[in-house]
């Protein structure tokens, strides 16, 4: 009897197969990118809102996505194919050689420590000779800005701002603040969103029509 995660892996090669689903058929890695930002933020919303059910769900939806790339990456040329064993593989072998003092007596230092020698294995597996080499720059501008920022710090380099219109530099200011006091920049404006759609709905509320009557006094640029 398959498990649960052997199963899902046979509903994603029948769907991908001739005969299956032809819109999973049609897919491919670039085509699902914007499905795994969408499944992304939505598993970041089920923790954000403390929802556990969703959560679960959300987290299906991701594993989808990831069973999804493994499976149209067995399709690619010999050499190049690999799939989900090969995946979960590399992350196993991952794990354990950084986690050295989990699986091979080394002294574990505090959570800073480890943290810190978990970035130095990073750099030296990759071969990453630039503090900020592996920043994905395709991420959200505050969580990209606050990545560079940090790797900047512990690379014990001040680098000076360049030029840039009035806003991107404040806040750029506001986000070197929030890394140097140990807050994550990019968490704290959702939280602070979140809380404004609330009180946005809570006056909706509360006199239903007011907020549009007073945007049409104030007009759209007020």
């Amino acid at each position: 009897m398959p498990s649960p995660l052997e199963r899902a892996v046979e509903v994603m090669d029948r769907l991908r197969s001739p005969g299956g689903c032809p819109w999973d058929a049609a897919q491919t890695h670039e085509s699902l990118t914007r499905y795994l930002l969408e499944e992304t933020y939505e598993v970041l919303e089920a923790i954000e809102t403390g929802d556990r059910a969703l959560l679960r769900e959300e987290l299906g939806d991701l594993l989808l996505q990831v069973l999804f790339h493994a499976r149209l990456a067995e399709e690619l040329p010999p050499g190049d194919a690999f799939g989900i064993d090969e995946v979960a593989a590399d992350l196993v072998d991952k794990l354990v050689r950084r986690h050295p003092h989990v699986f091979a007596g080394e002294e574990a230092g505090t959570a800073d420590e480890l943290n810190e020698t978990w970035e130095r294995r990073k750099a030296e597996e990759k071969g990453r000779r630039s503090a900020v080499d592996g920043v994905p720059l395709a991420q959200p501008a505050l969580a990209l800005t606050a990545k560079l920022v940090a790797r900047a710090e512990r690379a014990g380099l001040a680098v000076e701002l360049p030029a840039a219109d009035a806003y991107g530099a404040r806040l750029f200011a506001l986000v070197q603040e929030a890394v140097a006091a140990g807050v994550d920049p990019e968490a704290a404006l959702r939280r602070t969103a979140r809380a404004y759609r609330e009180r946005l709905h809570a006056l909706e509320g509360r006199a239903p029509g007011a907020a549009a009557e007073a945007g049409e006094k104030k007009g759209p640029s007020q």
